[in-house]
């Protein structure tokens, strides 16, 4: 197809001749007979977003799924109101995300139980790291006998409930409207039947952004279960079969273990940390040593900032969610948004990156703020150099995002109805039109 009357980010205009890769730019480009052409009249077009840390089945789920967490939700009695007005899905289940212990502290089968007696309730803990499951649903899992309901979700059982394979064209179709041309898939212990349904979907075009996975080579790290010798072993076998890890740590305890081993292991040019939430000043020289790119992602503290602020000491503030502290360190960042468990909009977690702003309107760690540039370049990286962006030339992939303004308004408002049209491989994608 050809685009014309397209503004680059630099300010330079040309058009634009893409197929599955970019094969020609130039001003005033003649269309070839029965080629799309695409007026950009005189719009910002960029490499198209990636983002680069997503569950997509749960993302999938999610979308039918009650919300039964903060903001939200914020007490027993509206967890329970919530959850009796539930309906079971078609498969009848109830599926609910985003809960956190502030809202009714443990839950366990026993409380599910007396709020939802009969259907069977499935709540994921906003970490994605737990689900908390009622006496009717672990029946239907065959583990009626299961003392107190509480999944860990690194727990074999978990394929139980993550091979519930979910329409993913609504969700390809949202992702897509946001400008979106790929996504990294960060479920821990995808499986070869995983990722191959998922491709499947991608060439049957159910799912249109291209894909990417971190399996196997992807470690969730519970602080009550870090062993570093442990972990030194998993890094040297990734590392000896010629693949890169990715380790997730979201307390400050977890990336010292981790950047402990990688320093004994040894470190691969592409290894990266997941979520970085805590990083103490400390370990800023650390990362940038071991040449590690971090995937962060600021768009919990637009999200969440709010109950950092009262949970969390003042003192720690200033370590949580950083991202120009490790630019200025001279560590490789590139954002994602943590789709379901963060919103999904790319957009919106650049704006959090710029301004730090809280629901409430406080800034939450004002040093670490970035420019819009900065923010708009961390979701343009390679699926395998996250922290290598992506430039409009010859020879590039033909996945390109066309917004509806010219560069200063994009970086000026860096929101989503700005987004004219998705093309990834060639082919618009968005609109559906």
């Amino acid at each position: 197809m050809l685009i014309q009357r397209a503004t680059l980010l630099d300010g330079t205009k040309t058009d634009i001749r893409v197929g599955v890769r970019v094969e020609e730019l130039g001003p005033e480009l003649e269309p070839r007979p029965g080629e799309t052409v695409f007026d950009a009249q005189g719009g910002t077009v960029l490499p198209g977003l990636h983002d680069h840390h997503v569950h997509l089945r749960s993302a999938a789920s999610a979308m039918d799924s009650v919300m039964l967490g903060p903001p939200r939700i914020r007490t027993k009695e509206q967890l329970a109101q919530e959850l009796s007005r539930a309906r079971p899905n078609v498969d009848g289940w109830i599926r609910a995300i985003g809960y956190h212990e502030s809202v009714a502290g443990d839950l366990d089968r026993t409380a599910l139980d007396a709020m939802v007696p009969g259907a069977a309730v499935r709540v994921q803990h906003r970490s994605g790291a737990l689900w908390i499951l009622n006496s009717a649903a672990l029946h239907r899992l065959g583990m009626a006998e299961h003392p107190d309901g509480r999944l860990r979700a690194s727990d074999r059982w978990s394929e139980a409930l993550q091979r519930h394979h979910n329409d993913l064209t609504e969700l390809s179709r949202r992702l897509s409207a946001l400008g979106i041309t790929g996504v990294t898939d960060a479920t821990p212990d995808l499986d070869a039947d995983d990722m191959v349904s998922l491709l499947v979907a991608h060439r049957h075009g159910e799912f249109r952004p291209q894909l990417s996975f971190l399996a196997p080579g992807k470690k969730i790290l519970h602080d009550d279960r870090l062993d570093l010798d442990s972990l030194i072993g998993w890094i040297a076998d990734q590392h000896a079969d010629g693949r890169p890890v990715a380790v997730h740590c979201v307390t400050a305890a977890q990336l010292v273990v981790t950047i402990a081993a990688l320093r004994a292991a040894g470190s691969h040019p592409l290894d990266r940390i997941e979520h970085a939430a805590v990083v103490d000043d400390d370990n800023l020289t650390d990362l940038a040593e071991l040449g590690v790119t971090v995937v962060t992602q600021p768009n919990f503290v637009a999200e969440r900032g709010d109950q950092y602020l009262a949970e969390i000491p003042a003192a720690e503030h200033a370590t949580l969610w950083r991202v120009a502290s490790l630019r200025k360190a001279k560590v490789r960042v590139a954002l994602s948004t943590d789709m379901p468990f963060g919103r999904g909009d790319p957009w919106a977690a650049m704006r959090a990156a710029v301004d730090r702003t809280t629901p409430s309107g406080a800034v939450l760690g004002v040093d670490e703020c970035v420019s819009a540039p900065e923010a708009l370049t961390m979701f343009l990286g390679y699926a395998d150099r996250p922290g290598r962006a992506r430039s409009v030339d010859v020879g590039q992939p033909g996945d390109l995002c066309v917004l509806a303004a010219p560069p200063a308004t994009v970086l000026a408002e860096l929101d989503a109805g700005l987004v004219a049209a998705t093309i990834i491989g060639g082919i618009v994608a968005h609109p559906a039109d």
